[in-house]
């Protein structure tokens, strides 16, 4: 069997060699690239011999797919799966695995890293105390009280939840699976963006979720809103929220996704928004949620070989 890490993982290439030797044995061949490509003949050629291929989240298209003629399963080293053309890996029956959990942590960081940001009003104060400016102006608000609404009780999803209640808000919810947790109070969609201060993002990129938060959606929220979004770009139309966030309509953003993967043309609508913090996808990327996902997707590898796969697509 062949294991063709085709994309480096964010993992030191020693420790990532010596993990993968430690769990599949030296019977498994490993061959592993260490720099990043988008281009279709060069990801064929890649992974045109492997059984497995292990991948982040670097695009693989139907044709990729085809060309990958020995390709028996996918590793995914990633929780979202859009980036994978995966009616073409269903057509020939290859086992698509992601990492899902890997970076429940990592997220709900940033997810509070931005509320606290947009709170405090972090971006500006460090901007006005490096010109001997004073707190004038810049004084925000507190967690505590606030009703916080997240949309997408997944993993992810409940992790914040609990951070939220232990920051002392009211926690709403809204998700296609009702959970019997203490403390979530579920509701509608329209209801949750009503009522709630702040509105965190947590679902998958699917037709149905696609432009979920549009300009009907965000017109219902609150003045003082927050929107923070650490899913997918395409949940929101980022067009319609960058007028609303101009017209005074919310309060302020936090994004780490967009339309497209990082680079983001210098000229998105949202650049030049009032009150938003953007990142650039890192949501997930932490030190730790790194090592996690290279755990997770070489157990994976390794449930696959012993026929017994696990976080099956």
């Amino acid at each position: 069997m062949k294991l063709v890490i085709i994309e480096p993982l964010g993992v030191d290439e020693q420790k990532l060699l010596s993990l993968t030797h430690d769990t599949l044995g030296q019977d498994i061949e490993v061959i592993y690239y260490d720099t990043r490509t988008t281009d279709t003949d060069e990801l064929i050629k890649r992974g045109q011999d492997a059984d497995i291929i292990a991948v982040s989240n670097l695009p693989l298209s139907r044709e990729v797919i085809a060309g990958c003629t020995n390709l028996k399963m996918l590793a995914v080293a990633f929780t979202g799966v859009d980036h994978i053309a995966l009616d073409a890996c269903r057509e020939r029956d290859i086992t698509v695995c992601n990492c899902s959990g890997y970076s429940n942590a990592a997220v709900t960081d940033l997810v509070f890293g931005m509320v606290v940001g947009l709170y405090r009003n972090l971006i500006p104060c460090n901007e006005v105390v490096r010109q001997e400016g004073t707190k004038q102006g810049l004084v925000g608000f507190e967690l505590e009280g606030k009703k916080f609404g997240i949309i997408g009780t997944g993993a992810i999803g409940m992790r914040v939840a609990k951070v939220a209640a232990a920051f002392g808000c009211e926690v709403y919810a809204y998700s296609r699976t009702v959970k019997n947790e203490e403390g979530i109070h579920y509701t509608d969609l329209d209801t949750l963006l009503k009522t709630c201060d702040i509105v965190s993002l947590h679902v998958p990129l699917t037709p149905s979720t696609t432009h979920l938060i549009n300009a009907d959606k965000l017109a219902l929220m609150q003045p003082h809103a927050l929107l923070i979004n650490t899913a997918r770009g395409p949940v929101v139309d980022t067009k319609a929220l960058a007028d609303a966030l101009c017209n005074h309509q919310i309060a302020g953003a936090g994004i780490d996704v967009f339309e497209v993967e990082p680079p983001v043309p210098s000229d998105h609508p949202l650049f030049s928004a009032p009150n938003v913090i953007v990142t650039p996808h890192i949501a997930f990327a932490t030190i730790e949620a790194l090592e996690k996902r290279a755990v997770i997707m070489l157990d994976n590898v390794k449930n696959f070989l012993s026929n017994t796969p696990t976080n099956v697509i």
